[in-house]
């Protein structure tokens, strides 16, 4: 196996069901406060047909733009392609390929909720991945 040219940083999944809400949240998040320093990718099992309009106010709310975002569904190359794998509380499995790192976030789910109850989802969040950062290695050059 060829490692991507990417290897150098280190690369998260998010995964969740419908990849329209919590895993959409997390990857912008870790988007935006790594500054380009991690690979980061987002995929569901079921993907949904748009992002959850109440995750997209949440997110534009703290200045980031989720609205061109689309549900992507997962493939094993994703998960194979990274280092930390993430479900997001909703159940989901991944093919487990072994050296991967795998954690599972219990969140609520934001589908079908309005802002109000989006908001406190997105801050537990971004709690997380500001954690998730710290325990990461440094990218190489």
């Amino acid at each position: 196996m060829t490692l991507p040219a990417s290897a150098a940083r280190p690369s998260v999944l998010f995964v969740c069901v419908h990849n329209a809400g919590r895993s959409q949240m997390a990857a912008a998040f870790l988007t935006h406060l790594s500054q380009g320093a991690i690979e980061v990718r987002s995929a569901g099992s079921q993907p949904a047909d748009a992002v959850n309009p109440a995750a997209v106010e949440a997110m534009s709310e703290v200045g980031i733009d989720l609205s061109a975002e689309i549900p992507k569904v997962l493939t094993t190359e994703a998960v194979r392609d990274s280092d930390v794998v993430i479900t997001m509380g909703c159940g989901d499995s991944c093919p487990y390929f072994p050296g991967k790192r795998y954690e599972d976030w219990v969140l609520d789910d934001p589908a079908g909720q309005g802002v109000e109850a989006v908001r406190p989802i997105r801050d537990e969040i971004r709690a997380r991945v500001e954690e998730l950062i710290t325990s990461l290695p440094a990218p190489s050059d």
